[in-house]
């Protein structure tokens, strides 16, 4: 199969999104599938040898000079090039790019206006590029933010058209007003232009149907999975117990309320020995989380159990899971995700997480680790449950093991893509045969 896989670059950070769609190309190219993989915005980070392509559609300084300068809405194609190479947005970005809502709520409109708005010149390039490549069976866009390349590539290419759908509701919610209504205004505008929207978890299909008018039935689930090599089970036991948190520093994210619960589990245990591991990507603009967390720890004394690893790659990442105990993130919000969950399990270890998002049914399915109220209280009490009855921790973690291996690896992931995939293209060629009959 020809596939035509667009992905979101988030610049110099780690982003779920864009390893979840790397490791699917890499998969199904590893499987003899033709798949052109092509970032938007920035170039991506994955921590997998990276399969996108070295070159970048709707560049990121082309869409910020275009949203904020008329003049560059009429600049030549061989000035464009100059600021749309790689390894320029690269440097800009490395610099420190915002993707913060509430500052790119008019640039989020127009993308969304496509061809209508002032970013039709970056679409403009897309359809000359697209031109010049191999026609695929099928396109693939990686969430609703960019719904507005469905028309003029399903046009274009005469090609059926699917729609991610992977988290963008909390973009969406930090958009200002009026940004937030017009955003969901145009995003249902588009929807009767994508041929199959692919949720990544049971919680975001229903949710997503919901929150942007998708009707339930053109919604497909494709689990989330992820590649297996070089997880191992982590071995013996730790002379401290140590709960750990990866995934991104942000406030939404729940550091700080892990912290309040650390201090509450602390108190429960007296002087045994404990720490409070954390890595993952912070941006400059989420400095203060850490150092409420600090403050939080520091007030009960107990600032030296606690370190930030920072962003790490991949050996960096496997060699934290398996040092720990147990893994919470404790997501203020309903979570359509969860990778950090399959990680940690991957590795065998058990996690304990707030009963919200797909979390449940990470949790449920795997039965890897405990389910708690989204709370400090609640969530001390599951740490403390796990460092009392540690054949409990290790039931959990080697259900966590096999649980993950049995559901959520890339290859089962793969597996569900293709299906939806060749529905949606046994369909349009149906649909063509009843026309011509």
């Amino acid at each position: 199969m020809k596939i035509l896989s667009i992905t979101a670059g988030a610049g110099e950070m780690y982003c779920g999104s864009c390893l979840r769609d790397n490791s699917l190309a890499a998969e199904l190219l590893a499987r003899g599938h033709e798949v052109t993989l092509v970032p938007v915005y920035t170039p991506t980070r994955t921590d997998e040898p990276n399969v996108s392509r070295h070159r970048v559609l709707f560049g990121g300084i082309s869409v910020y000079l275009q949203q904020h300068a008329a003049l560059f809405r009429r600049t030549p194609r061989f000035l464009d090039r100059l600021w749309d190479a790689p390894r320029v947005i690269q440097a800009f970005t490395n610099r420190g790019v915002s993707t913060d809502p509430r500052l790119l709520g008019d640039l989020t409109v127009s993308m969304l206006q496509g061809e209508q708005g002032v970013l039709r010149k970056e679409f403009d390039k897309l359809l000359d590029w697209i031109s010049g490549e191999p026609l695929p069976d099928i396109i693939n866009l990686p969430n609703s933010l960019l719904i507005a390349l469905a028309a003029p590539l399903g046009r274009a290419l005469n090609r059926p058209v699917c729609c991610t759908l992977q988290g963008e509701e909390l973009f969406l919610d930090g958009l200002v007003p009026p940004y937030r209504e017009q955003a969901m205004h145009l995003i249902r505008q588009h929807v009767r232009h994508v041929d199959r929207f692919i949720a990544v978890s049971d919680y975001c299909a229903t949710f997503m149907s919901g929150f942007l008018g998708i009707p339930s039935e053109r919604i497909s689930v494709v689990p989330l999975g992820i590649n297996m090599a070089g997880y191992e089970p982590r071995r013996g036991r730790n002379d401290h117990f140590r709960i750990g948190f990866f995934a991104r520093v942000t406030p939404d994210k729940g550091l700080h309320v892990l912290a309040d619960a650390y201090v509450r589990f602390r108190r429960r245990i007296g002087s045994a020995p404990a720490r409070l591991e954390v890595a993952g990507y912070m941006a400059p603009g989420h400095t203060a989380c850490l150092r409420e967390v600090r403050r939080t720890l520091d007030k009960e004394k107990l600032a030296g159990e606690f370190s930030f690893r920072g962003a790490l790659d991949r050996n960096g990442k496997l060699a934290f899971l398996r040092g720990l105990d147990v893994l919470s993130v404790p997501a203020t919000y309903d979570e359509p995700k969860g990778v950090f969950l399959l990680e940690a399990m991957a590795s065998g270890v058990p996690v304990v997480q707030p009963r919200r998002g797909a979390f449940v049914e990470i949790v449920d399915r795997t039965g890897g680790g405990l389910l708690v109220e989204p709370d400090p209280d609640s969530l001390a009490e599951g740490l403390y449950a796990l460092w009392q009855d540690r054949a409990l921790t290790a039931t959990l973690g080697e259900r966590a093991f096999r649980g993950v291996r049995a559901h959520y690896t890339v290859a089962r992931s793969a597996d569900r893509l293709l299906d939806v995939y060749r529905a949606v293209v046994d369909q349009r060629t149906e649909s063509r045969v009843a026309v011509v009959a």
